[in-house]
């Protein structure tokens, strides 16, 4: 029987007077306090919730943590669902193409990392090209004594630097690099009508003419494995590559190769195809930098990211425009 109108009221304006909000957190996000920031804000339902089976048909919002995966099959579970509110900047974990099916609206986490994330892009670039975790090792490792002086790196400052997805964070890399003295150039989907920068249309010709890229892009299916063989052959032997964006960007596997037969200069990688799994082959490499994807993560951008995710909810609930909507696909 279909909830009267009543009914649905009263199970999304609560008892206690909170909204309700469908919880969607995979296991490996439970240590993450969302409860703890908002649950006194929303009424937030679980799966494992005994008023699950009562509430679920009349839930209107859910609310993503992490890339949690949002499949049909969820879908299917929440009939009255009218928005996805996520809490990461991509949003290929969501189905998207099937929420505007099904007409419900998609948030992501809008700028909350984009300053974040453009620092650790920088943080990541400077590492690879002066070669900083590798020294840190041979200071710890006593090989000072031993060996002597440790070989030199590459200066920033100069360098024709390519960032892939010239989005929010990329324009936030561009200027931090623009300050360090390096040339700038993007690929993105489209030129930016207003942006300065050479654009190149193809990644190949980006690679080609570029001593860094630095991976920013949102991963979609035409996205996965952008940075293939050819990409790094034409990033050249000298050429690094940073991702602060989605591991399967970068084939991986080509990647690995690509290193190990000194094709090209170096990496910097924040984000892997199979997290939390790390090619073996990496982590003996002097000129590879590895960091366990915290681009986005410090207490300050959690801190954005919960006003992000409480403006969404308020405005779904509100009927207000959302401070980060998804473009339909």
């Amino acid at each position: 029987m279909a909830a009267t109108s009543s009914e649905f009221h009263d199970s999304n304006i609560n008892n206690d007077g909170l909204p309700l909000v469908f919880y969607h957190c995979g296991q490996k996000y439970r240590g993450i306090p969302f409860r703890e920031w908002i649950g006194t804000r929303y009424r937030l339902l679980e799966p494992s919730d005994s008023t699950f089976p009562t509430l679920s048909c009349s839930v209107r919002v859910l609310l993503c943590v992490g890339i949690s995966e949002v499949t049909s099959e969820i879908l299917d579970q929440l009939p009255s669902l009218e928005c996805v509110v996520g809490s990461s900047v991509g949003v290929n974990h969501i189905d998207v193409a099937e929420c505007c099916r099904r007409g419900i609206k998609v948030t992501s986490a809008g700028d909350a990392f984009t300053e974040d994330v453009a620092d650790y892009a920088v943080g990541l670039l400077i590492a690879v090209l002066r070669r900083l975790s590798s020294a840190d090792r041979f200071v710890r490792d006593g090989m000072w004594p031993v060996k002597g002086e440790y070989p030199l790196g590459l200066k920033l400052g100069g360098k024709q630097v390519g960032i892939v997805g010239l989005g929010s964070i990329g324009s936030e890399i561009a200027k931090r690099l623009e300050a360090f003295g390096c040339i700038i150039a993007y690929n993105s989907r489209k030129k930016k009508e207003l942006v300065t920068f050479p654009y190149y249309e193809t990644i190949h010709d980006l690679a080609r003419n570029s001593d860094a890229l630095i991976v920013c892009c949102t991963l979609t299916n035409e996205t996965h494995h952008l940075i293939n063989k050819e990409v790094l052959t034409a990033l050249g032997k000298t050429g690094v590559i940073v991702n602060v964006g989605r591991g399967p960007l970068i084939d991986e596997k080509e990647l690995v190769q690509s290193l190990l037969h000194g094709e090209i200069g170096g990496a910097a990688l924040d984000v892997f195809e199979n997290e939390p799994h790390v090619p073996e082959e990496l982590l003996a490499l002097n000129n590879v930098v590895l960091s366990a994807h915290k681009a986005v993560t410090t207490p300050e951008s959690f801190s954005a990211l919960v006003r992000v995710i409480v403006g969404n909810l308020d405005a779904f609930f509100a009927k207000q425009p959302f401070l980060s909507e998804v473009e339909p696909i």
